[in-house]
């Protein structure tokens, strides 16, 4: 029997691909899906997932590839498939909608809707006689109670459209230091002391967390908060959450101690995994950070690049030859016979081949239970010698492992995801002193402004394709681009960088701008949804709104823009006092409010030899700081600057010192 394909063959992302011979009759997400609900009397199903999503891939094997659930969804129902990376707008409204009505969320996220889209049932992963029984009872319940059906649907398009909008406050001119100690102490009360992170079951890496936790710990001495930081950051980087050969970190641990990973690897974990390991080796220069941001760079060149056309791919899947994790696992029997005596006793040893790294089927995940240096001090052997010997084994295995069915590849390029890997590529040439890094940030930059950028229209989108098809971009895109076009301004002094980062900034509040609040929409004027959303929790990605409210801030700064200023004080101030119940939840926030205590300070480097004292500086862990420079007073915060001599100009409050010749004098003065 020849296979069938519904409409999703003509959509160009990866994960709706994977549904196009299902025998749903899946849709794409559109108005006309809608008006066909309504013209034929039927509920809307919106399915939402993305590539890399093992549960998504189960319940599509169960449910959606079967004939008689096909039957049941096409009779009754329109099946809306939507990737959820393409279209966050769609999943922010339905995921709100499914956590009102079970407090509780995930992917695949399956919410039944009315024909015009408000929603009025919903859930996550359903086995099949569920599924089955979910569909038949909510038709049955649509025909026979619709007065019943719409009420519900009245009150919870109302919570969505409630939940998240924010109350205006006065603006603060001070931001009380007593509500970051308060986060940072109860927050302390989740770390887990033994093997880092929260004290929990799954473990997420939330780089955005330890970022935060390390300048609150540097700034304020907390020993406990930094010892915390590097605790998670080693046992991360020793765990099989981490890919020991390969690089790159896996999206979670589904247990506590960081060895069995969800095998699917993120680009943007990784891009903020390497921003803030390569803090962390500024702050304690570390050959396990080292080796985790060379990996890393590494793997995304690897795997990850589109070395063609530029910018980066978004997501490697958990399964390969329908198995989570073949392509990542070793047996003892495979490691024996592929590596020479001497190199599968390193391996085993190292690696943990026996029961501590043992997982299921015969099967072992790499990880290790101790540093590279503590391993090399074990066995008496030079560290350097030693780190060579294992890069040799791990090349050699990682060529075999080459060989293997290998995940599937989502190769659609976000920008935002780019955005943090520019920031994440500019911070680890920084902090490494290796200008190649950097050179790869410019490189995605570049790809950014060239492709993802219209100037004729003014505005950024998420996503291009091959035809050009496009889908614009939203707040995340905007928010992220500027934030990593500012970083990597602070690690060149290209000042084509900044410049566009303001632009970016003038078309966002064009575009998103919630003038009451000073808050921004996640979504452009006119949305064709039930709510118009703005996202104000950090999250694994940092929200949108508190990474608007630091560009505010920063370019305010630099461009002595006081409507600016005044604007990120404003989203601050409105969130400020109900931050220290979830310090998670709220770390970006956190991070933005340690610029209002008395450690921040603005540096200016100009003249001559500003780069050479740039490069300099950038190896030191700096907390709670911007910079700007360079030989031209290109920017309003350097004019006035410039002389004869290289100069240090140390600033507080726009107020600056008198000006500093001597880079050790001005590091001294600033780190005091």
């Amino acid at each position: 029997m020849a296979k069938t394909t519904n409409e999703l063959a003509k959509s160009h992302s990866p994960y709706l691909l994977q549904h196009a011979d299902n025998p749903v009759n899946w849709v794409e997400w559109s108005s006309e899906a809608f008006e066909k609900a309504e013209k034929e009397n039927k509920l809307v199903l919106v399915s939402i997932g993305y590539s890399a999503c093992h549960w998504c891939h189960v319940m599509e094997h169960e449910s959606f590839e079967d004939e008689e659930v096909a039957k049941i969804m096409n009779e009754n129902f329109v099946c809306i498939k939507v990737d959820r990376e393409e279209r966050p707008d769609v999943d922010q409204v339905y995921m709100n909608a499914v956590q009102l009505m079970t407090q509780q969320g995930g992917w695949p996220l399956n919410c039944f809707t009315l024909p015009d889209g408000r929603p009025i049932y919903g859930g996550t992963y359903f086995q099949k006689e569920n599924w089955k029984q979910v569909l038949k009872n909510l038709w049955n319940t649509y025909l026979e109670q619709p007065e019943k059906v719409e009420e519900y649907a009245t009150k919870l398009k109302e919570g969505v459209q409630l939940s998240e909008m924010i109350q205006t406050q006065s603006i603060q001119s001070d931001f009380d230091l007593d509500e970051l100690q308060q986060l940072v102490s109860r927050w302390k009360r989740n770390f887990d002391f033994d093997h880092g992170g929260e004290d929990r079951a799954p473990k997420f890496p939330l780089p955005n967390n330890y970022e935060f936790l390390l300048k609150y710990g540097e700034i304020y001495k907390d020993t406990t908060v930094l010892n915390h930081v590097h605790k998670s950051l080693n046992k991360m980087a020793q765990g099989g959450i981490y890919d020991q050969i390969g690089g790159g970190f896996a999206r979670y641990s589904v247990d506590a101690h960081w060895k069995v990973p969800h095998f699917e690897k993120m680009l943007y974990d990784n891009g903020q995994l390497l921003s803030l390991y390569a803090q962390a080796f500024q702050h304690q220069s570390s050959l396990e950070y080292k080796r985790v941001i060379k990996q890393t760079v590494n793997w995304l060149d690897r795997e990850m690049l589109d070395a063609k056309n530029g910018g980066y791919f978004s997501a490697l899947d958990a399964d390969s030859e329908g198995v989570e994790g073949k392509f990542y696992t070793w047996s003892n029997k495979e490691l024996e016979e592929i590596l020479d005596k001497d190199d599968y006793s390193l391996v085993s040893d190292i690696y943990n081949v026996n029961e501590k790294g043992y997982w299921e089927n015969g099967q072992y995940i790499l990880l290790r239970d101790q540093s590279l240096e503590h391993y090399a001090e074990q066995k008496n052997e030079e560290q350097q010698k030693l780190l060579k010997r294992i890069e040799e084994v791990d090349s050699s295995l990682l060529s075999i492992r080459s060989k293997r069915v290998r995940p599937g590849l989502d190769n659609k390029k976000i920008t935002s995801w780019n955005a943090l890997v520019i920031k994440g590529l500019a911070d680890a040439g920084a902090a490494l002193g290796n200008n190649d890094y950097v050179e790869k940030a410019r490189d995605c930059a570049d790809w950014i402004m060239n492709n993802m950028w219209s100037s004729t229209e003014r505005k950024l989108f998420r996503i291009k394709n091959a035809d050009d098809s496009l889908i614009n971009g939203f707040l995340d895109d905007y928010s992220n681009t500027i934030d990593a076009f500012i970083q990597l301004y602070e690690r060149t002094f290209e000042v084509k960088w900044l410049n566009f980062a303001k632009e970016l900034m003038e078309v966002s509040i064009e575009l998103f701008s919630d003038e009451e609040s000073g808050f921004f929409f996640y979504t452009e004027k006119n949305t064709e949804l039930i709510a118009r959303k703005m996202e104000i929790n950090d999250n694994v990605i940092p929200s949108s709104n508190s990474v608007m409210a630091k560009n505010l801030w920063t370019l305010g700064v630099f461009f002595s823009n006081e409507v600016y200023l005044e604007r990120s004080r404003q989203m601050l101030s409105n969130i400020y006092s109900s931050m220290s119940s979830y310090g998670s939840g709220y770390s970006n926030w956190a991070q933005f409010a340690l610029r209002f205590q008395k450690e921040f300070k603005e540096l200016a480097i100009v003249g001559g030899d500003s780069l050479t004292h740039l490069k300099k500086f950038n190896r030191t862990y700096i907390p709670n700081a911007v910079i700007a420079g360079g030989t031209e007073e290109n920017i309003p915060f350097l004019e006035q600057r410039l002389g004869e001599k290289t100069a240090f100009y140390i600033c507080q409050n726009r107020s600056c010192k008198a000006p500093i010749y001597d880079f050790d004098e001005m590091m001294q003065s600033f780190i005091n």
